[in-house]
């Protein structure tokens, strides 16, 4: 994915390769339909492609009855300008370290479990502050795309925007020298609290907003923003040959602020891949050492 401010709403574009094989591009503005609401248009797409008559779920173009979300921060870092030098990176947390973490995180909590994203999450947010880090009390904020959909009564094909960013807060020297099993808890507990959010709301009546901190836009290159790709619905998009081997997103890696997609697993890589901007050129050296120290747990 990818859009620019000249760009059609939606374009797709199909590359036929020799060995029959083929790579489906897709562009469109967020206006238009969040991750979710866009694989659910490529599903539709794949079943016409098929020979059926028409797709198995009836698109729903727009639903009053949601809440108005209103995110100051998601405002605020909006506006900001793109960086011109982060760097464009691929990575990926091997399986290893991720079942390792996930095993001790069991035992250190009795028996709580935890995710693939929230491991990766916290392995990243940690390495990505250590390299960057100046100010130790300077904050580190970490944030994430939510799908709110079955949060706030979304109707079944609903395609547009249903999506609001989750912030987990702290210092950098607490991301930096914290034990990870801590900054996975502070993760998995910020997922926990969706939920009640939005039911406080509703209950409320109150218009839903945002975490109140446009002051993090002063704080533009400490911040850190993961989106996943893995519970969106790319997976089932069949056009006649099967799932996708890949999905991928691709850009030309000028966000204005650090920000990484966490990829669909594919056969080439064990683990979990990582595509994004999320350090400057200065701390690619770093960023990387403290991954491979991770690594070789």
């Amino acid at each position: 994915m990818g859009f620019g401010p000249t760009d059609p709403l939606l374009l797709m574009q199909v590359t036929e390769f020799s060995c029959s094989g083929f790579v489906l591009g897709v562009t469109w503005n967020h206006a238009l339909a969040d991750g979710a609401g866009i694989a659910q248009f490529l599903q539709a797409v794949g079943e016409l492609a098929c020979g059926f008559p028409s797709s198995s779920l009836v698109p729903v173009r727009c639903d009053d009855s949601l809440l108005l979300l209103n995110s100051p921060l998601q405002k605020a870092l909006m506006g900001l300008d793109p960086f011109q030098d982060l760097i464009g990176l691929e990575i990926t947390i091997p399986s290893s370290l991720i079942n390792h973490i996930k095993a001790e995180f069991s035992k250190r909590f009795t028996g709580e479990s935890c995710t693939k994203f929230e491991v990766a999450s916290a392995v990243l947010w940690q390495c990505r502050t250590r390299a960057i880090m100046g100010n130790p009390e300077t904050p580190a904020p970490f944030s994430y795309a939510v799908n709110i959909r079955k949060h706030v009564g979304a109707k079944k094909g609903y395609y547009g925007n249903c999506i609001t960013g989750q912030l987990v807060m702290a210092t950098s020297s607490m991301v930096a020298s914290g034990d990870i099993f801590h900054l996975v808890k502070m993760i998995k507990r910020s997922k926990e609290k969706i939920a009640d959010q939005f039911k406080k709301i509703e209950d409320s009546n109150q218009q839903a907003v945002g975490p109140q901190m446009e002051h993090l836009a002063q704080l533009q290159y400490n911040i850190l923003i993961v989106s996943s790709w893995g519970n969106l619905g790319f997976d089932e998009i069949d056009f006649g040959s099967g799932g996708p081997n890949r999905v991928t997103p691709y850009g030309e890696y000028k966000p204005p602020f650090p920000l990484c997609a966490m990829c669909l697993p594919f056969k080439a890589k064990d683990g979990v891949n990582i595509l994004g901007a999320v350090v400057k050129e200065e701390h690619v050296g770093a960023f990387l050492d403290e991954l491979e120290r991770f690594t070789a747990i």
